[in-house]
C-alpha cells in the first residue's frame, strides 16, 4: 500500500505541473492586468513601471517559472488589487468553504444513501418512480436558479432566513447565527448532490441485488435488513465511492457560484473578485489549491477502495 501510494504521488507531481502550466496559458491569453489600470489620469510611464514591478514586461515563460520558483519556497505573491498575501487571502477564505462544502456534502449524502437503497430495494412500484423524479429535479434545477427561489421565499417573503454573508452584521457571530447563514447555501448544494447520488446509490444496489451470494443469503433466510446492509450495500460501495470522490473537487466549481449568490466569505468568493480584476496571484493560488484537491480526492478515493474492498490488490 505504501509504495502504492508513494508511485501516485510521483505521478501526480508532473500531471500537477502541467495543470499550472496551462492554467498559466490561458490566464495570461485573457489579458494582462494592466488594462485593469487604464484611466485618463495613467500615463504610460506609470503603466510600464508598474509592468516592471509586477514582472510582466518579462516572456510568459519566464514569468512562469519566477511564480513557480516562488512557490517552491513557500511563496505564492501578493495580490494585485489588495496587495495582501495570497497565501493568506486563501488560508482567511478556505475555512468558510470548507464547512459549506463539508456540511452540504455529508447532507447530502446522508439523505441519498438511505433513499438510493430504499428505491432500490422498491424498484418500479410508485414510490420508485416518485424518489427518481425527485432526483431528476435536484440535478436539473440549476443552483443559482434555486438559491433565487430560496432568498425570495425565505427571505423577502417570510423573512426567516438572512440572504448574505456569514454572520449578521454588528450581532455576536455565535454557532447558532452561523448556522442561520447556511441553511440556505447548504441545502442548495445539498439538493444538487443528493439529486445525482440517489440514482448512483439505486444503480449500485440494483447491480448488487441481481448477484448469486445476495440470493444466497436470501434463500437462508436473514432477514432483507441483514442482506441489504450486510452484502449488498458493502459491494455497492465501490461505484460510490468513485462518484463521492468526484464530487468533492465539483463541489469547489458549484461553491464558486453559490458563494456568490450568498455572499459567503469563502474562496468562491475571492475567486470571482480576482477573475474580474484579472488579480493573477490570487487566481494562481486557487487553481493550484484546486488541482491539489482534485489529485488528492483521486488518491484517497484509491485507498478508499482497499477498505470497503480488502479484495483489491494494489
Amino acid at each position: 500500500m505504501f509504495r502504492y501510494i508513494l508511485k501516485r504521488i510521483l505521478i501526480a507531481i508532473p500531471v500537477l505541473i502541467g495543470i499550472t502550466i496551462l492554467d498559466f496559458a490561458i490566464m495570461n491569453l485573457a489579458g494582462s492586468p494592466l488594462e485593469m489600470m487604464l484611466g485618463p489620469k495613467t500615463t504610460e510611464a506609470a503603466l510600464e513601471a508598474k509592468a516592471i514591478q509586477l514582472g510582466l514586461d518579462k516572456p510568459i515563460y519566464v514569468q512562469y517559472f519566477v511564480w513557480l520558483k516562488n512557490v517552491l519556497q513557500g511563496n505564492l505573491g501578493y495580490s494585485i488589487k489588495s496587495y495582501q498575501p495570497v497565501s493568506k487571502l486563501i488560508g482567511d477564505h478556505l475555512g468558510p468553504t470548507l464547512l459549506l462544502m463539508g456540511t452540504s456534502l455529508l447532507l447530502g449524502l446522508a439523505i441519498a444513501i438511505p433513499l438510493g437503497i430504499y428505491s432500490a430495494v422498491h424498484r418500479y412500484k410508485k414510490r420508485d418512480y416518485a424518489l427518481v423524479t425527485m432526483s431528476f429535479f435536484g440535478t436539473s434545477v440549476p443552483s443559482f436558479f434555486l438559491s433565487l427561489i430560496f432568498i425570495y421565499l425565505f427571505t423577502v417573503k417570510m423573512g426567516w432566513l438572512p440572504s448574505s454573508g456569514m454572520k449578521t452584521a454588528g450581532g455576536d457571530g455565535g454557532i447558532l447565527d452561523i448556522l442561520r447563514h447556511m441553511v440556505m447555501p447548504v441545502l442548495v448544494l445539498a439538493i444538487s448532490i443528493t439529486g445525482s447520488n440517489i440514482r448512483y446509490v439505486r444503480s449500485a444496489v440494483l447491480e448488487i441485488l441481481q448477484k448469486e451470494y445476495v440470493r444466497t443469503a436470501k434463500s437462508k433466510g436473514i432477514g432483507r435488513f441483514l442482506v441489504i446492509n450486510k452484502h449488498a450495500l458493502r459491494n455497492a460501495l465501490i461505484p460510490i465511492v468513485t462518484v463521492i470522490g468526484m464530487q468533492i473537487p465539483t463541489l469547489f466549481g458549484g461553491a464558486v457560484i453559490i458563494e456568490q449568490i450568498f455572499s459567503w466569505p469563502g474562496l468562491g468568493l475571492i475567486t470571482m473578485n480576482a477573475i474580474l480584476n484579472r488579480d493573477y496571484p490570487v487566481i494562481m493560488g486557487v487553481a493550484l489549491l484546486t488541482a491539489v484537491v482534485v489529485l488528492a480526492a483521486n488518491l484517497i478515493t484509491d485507498i478508499i477502495y482497499a477498505l470497503v474492498d480488502p479484495t483489491i490488490k494494489y
